[in-house]
Formats: C-alpha cells, sequence, structure tokens
C-alpha cells in the first residue's frame, strides 16, 4: 500500500487496458469516471469549487503514483480511494473549513451534458434525492455515494474506509431506508 492508498487487493484491470502505457491508462480512466467522482467529492465536501479541488488534487496524487500502477488490481477503485482521502484532507484543513459555504443548488452533477427536456417532474424527484442524501449520516452518504457513483463492491468499500465489510453493508443499508422513506 502506498501513501496514497493503493492497494493491490482489489479485482484486476480488465484486459484490454493493460495494453495501454500506464501513462494513457491512468488519463483515459480517470477521465472516463470524473463526472462520478466529483459528483461523490461534491456530496462528500458540499461545496462544488471544493468537489472540483480535490478532484484535481485527485489526479495530481494518481499521477505522482503512476510508476506503481502495475500493482494495482482495479483502477476506479484506486482512484476513488485517492479521491477520498484527498477530500478527507480538504475537510481536515481548519482554512478549508471555515471557507466552505453551504451546500448550493447545483450540488448533484449529473453529467457533462444536461437532457434537452428534462421534465420539471425529473428536476424536482432529482433535487428531493439531492436533499434525501444531505440528509444521511457521513458514513452513510460515502458508503452510499461509494456503491453507487464509484461502482465498487461492499468489499473495496470497506477497504477504502478502513471498516469491517459488515459496517459498510450495515451503513448501505441504513442509508438505503432512509432515502427509501423520504422519496416514497
Amino acid at each position: 500500500m502506498t501513501k496514497h492508498g493503493a492497494s493491490a487487493a482489489v479485482e484486476a484491470v480488465p484486459a484490454a487496458d493493460e495494453t495501454l502505457p500506464p501513462d494513457e491508462l491512468l488519463v483515459r480512466t480517470f477521465n472516463e469516471l470524473r463526472d462520478e467522482l466529483v459528483s461523490t467529492l461534491l456530496f462528500v465536501l458540499a461545496d462544488a469549487d471544493a468537489a472540483q479541488d480535490a478532484a484535481q488534487e485527485t489526479f495530481l496524487k494518481c499521477w505522482r503514483s503512476r510508476q506503481g500502477l502495475a500493482e494495482v488490481r482495479n483502477l476506479r477503485a484506486w482512484i476513488f480511494r485517492v479521491g477520498l482521502n484527498a477530500a478527507k484532507d480538504f475537510q481536515r484543513s481548519a482554512w478549508k473549513r471555515r471557507a466552505r459555504p453551504l451546500m448550493g443548488e447545483h450540488a448533484m452533477v449529473m453529467g457533462s451534458e444536461p437532457a434537452p427536456l428534462e421534465s420539471m417532474e425529473q428536476r424536482e424527484w432529482v433535487e428531493r434525492l439531492r436533499l434525501a442524501i444531505h440528509g444521511l449520516r457521513q458514513e452513510e452518504k460515502e458508503v452510499f455515494l461509494l456503491r453507487q457513483n464509484g461502482d465498487l463492491t461492499y468489499e473495496q468499500i470497506a477497504e477504502i474506509r478502513k471498516s469491517p465489510v459488515g459496517t459498510v453493508k450495515t451503513q448501505m443499508r441504513s442509508a438505503l431506508q432512509k432515502l427509501r422513506k423520504v422519496l416514497a
């Protein structure tokens, strides 16, 4: 395990990606999951600018550690782990904590291009979901977003959070119960 959270204890990178040089593989994978990462960081940090900064810091930390990519079995999980660690660094920073505004209207990143005819109903549902996720406890929010946005397994989330798998599953179940109740 490197100081940035790399681990060899997760799934293998698909064989097609192994033919790319490590630099290209990292850039391509990061670009593919950037919106999902920023969305996850946004919910963790509750500030769009801080989420963008944390995503940029995530890329820089991954780039500096790219020599060890051969040891990483799941690049996606590794990038999310580095991102979560970067978000925690931002939260621990006294300066960032003072400058952190309340969650704004644009708290959920839906993708690079909005749907052309998004209905009022859809926008209302997305806002209800955003508020419901924002109302979760921090650990429930992290587990939910890593599972949904990061598409990580419970085992990968447990490793990222340094928690037992059972605890992660309990937090996910609790998050889902709360979300169902609010969104019902």
